[in-house]
């Protein structure tokens, strides 16, 4: 059976703790065989105006998973031995699964997942899928929940002006995009 991706459910903050924990154990077990790769996929955005002297900041697209490539059993379940070292490392909590066994990922999510990670060592910034005109809600920051129409995109600096109507007056904000989803 080929290798399948699993997703990991970890304590917020902890991505990288416990990726780097569980590439040491992996090594220490002797089951480079049977675990692959375990990613915690970021993305280059403009850094917040007047937070850093970095043009670019690294965020993860994930927060409180860790992804990870294993052989699992000719049943389909992963093995004893990778199961304890996954489950006993500090800040792991549990696999995504369907009755009580983990599921693996479908392939064109991993295929866009993969693809985000390649995107972000490559420095690519992120694509702004929004366009003028186009209905949005804030999903935070201080204008939380409210709907507006995007203004104007600013790609350079990862932002986009949104037309809100605040006290019965149109005004313009301008956000981060991940602050937006389409409404």
């Amino acid at each position: 059976m080929a290798r399948q991706w699993y997703v990991l459910r970890v304590a917020s903050n902890k991505e990288d703790q416990v990726r780097e924990a569980l590439e040491r154990k992996v090594k220490i077990e002797g089951l480079q065989d049977r675990i692959g790769r375990i990613l915690v996929p970021t993305e280059r955005r403009p850094s917040p105006r007047g937070r850093s002297d970095k043009k670019f900041v690294e965020r993860k697209m994930y927060p409180g998973y860790v992804f990870i490539e294993m052989d699992p059993e000719e049943d389909g379940s992963i093995g004893e031995q990778a199961w304890f070292l996954i489950k006993e490392t500090t800040g792991v909590g549990d696999f995504i699964s369907s009755a009580g066994k983990p599921t693996p990922m479908r392939q064109p999510d991993v295929d866009k997942m993969l693809m985000q990670v390649e995107k972000a060592q490559e420095g690519a910034p992120v694509s702004v899928e929004f366009s003028k005109g186009e209905q949005v809600k804030i999903k935070e920051g201080a204008f939380e929940n409210f709907e507006g129409a995007v203004d104007e995109v600013l790609p350079d600096k990862g932002l986009i002006r949104v037309i809100v109507t605040i006290f019965g007056r149109a005004t313009p904000v301008e956000l981060e995009y991940w602050q937006v989803e389409k409404a």
